[in-house]
């Protein structure tokens, strides 16, 4: 099974450069295909300098979806991959990976962050709704058969955040199994605190509400989960108000955020609901353009 590797990036040339280099050293037949975004850190020349990189996509977008789109535009393995920029593969990564693929139709497994702390590692994520059993995946570690991908037609672009659980759902909905594999490990590591950004609040919940409502139609469950979602963000941040960390005002300003996004995200769901009726439920997927790639250059 010949094996295409999917790694967008952003403004990562050093943990680029890491994750090219254990791909060299463990997946050395893989097709490499690196997308990448308006980076400003010279990682164009970088990848440019090195030989074990098949294909470099140069696209204007700042979208992980759209990246992972325009990489699924130049990949020719029955097996796709997916690796987050910050992450180096393991030995035994490929193998798990087409054993994975041989059992089913996609295939992920753990990340390990080396902290000050030690050791951590992602488990499996299973949630049921509306009677759905849904397995998320790692996005930054997973593999695909290429025609899953296509028959679902990709990441859906109209989100900027949230596009794997989206297409998790839409896996679900077509029969498609995830298989956990805890051989499949990719592992961060740490140098730095480069801290923690600050959450999009309108946006995480515009999201959220879009990929349901998309998914599931407007149903009671659907409405029970969004608001629940909001109720325990609420209540911690509210918390946050009497722990002095933040502010009353901005508790108020957080939560219009959050309403505005779920607004959001209900009413384009329930237009994506009907613009796409199929399974597959993607009207904004990779088939809608082909200009996602401002420059390419292929060394195949």
């Amino acid at each position: 099974m010949e094996l295409s590797v999917v790694v967008p990036t952003l403004n990562g040339r050093e943990e680029l450069a890491g994750c090219l280099d254990a791909l060299a050293e463990y997946v050395p037949d893989a097709e490499v295909i690196v997308v990448n975004g308006p980076s400003a850190d010279g990682t164009t020349g970088m990848v440019r300098d090195r030989d074990d990189v098949s294909v470099l996509v140069e696209i204007a977008d700042r979208s992980v979806n759209t990246a992972r789109n325009a990489g699924l535009d130049r990949v020719t393995g029955e097996a796709v991959a997916l690796v987050d920029q910050t992450l180096s593969v393991s030995e035994g990564w490929a193998d798990a990976v087409r054993a994975g693929l041989s059992a089913g139709s996609v295939v992920t497994g753990p990340t390990h962050e080396r902290l000050m702390a030690g050791l951590t590692t992602d488990s499996e994520e299973r949630r049921t709704i509306a009677g759905r059993q849904v397995t998320y995946f790692n996005p930054g570690n997973v593999a695909f058969r290429r025609e899953v991908l296509e028959a679902l037609d990709g990441f859906d672009e109209s989100v900027d955040i949230g596009g794997a659980r989206d297409l998790a759902h839409r896996l679900s909905g077509t029969g498609h199994e995830v298989i956990w594999d805890t051989s499949m490990t990719a592992s961060r590591e740490f140098e730095s605190d480069g801290g923690m950004l600050a959450t999009d609040w309108g946006n995480k919940y515009r999201s959220l509400a879009y990929r349901l409502v998309k998914n599931y139609g407007l149903r009671p469950t659907v409405i029970r989960r969004i608001v629940s979602h909001a109720g325990r963000d609420g209540a911690d941040a509210l918390r946050g108000v009497l722990r002095n960390e933040t502010t009353l005002s901005e508790w108020v300003g957080t939560g219009r955020s959050v309403v505005r996004g779920i607004a959001s995200g209900t009413k384009d769901g329930l237009i994506a609901s009907v613009r796409d009726r199929t399974d597959r439920r993607n009207p904004n997927g990779r088939s809608v353009r082909a200009d996602r790639a401002v420059t390419v250059y292929d060394w195949r």
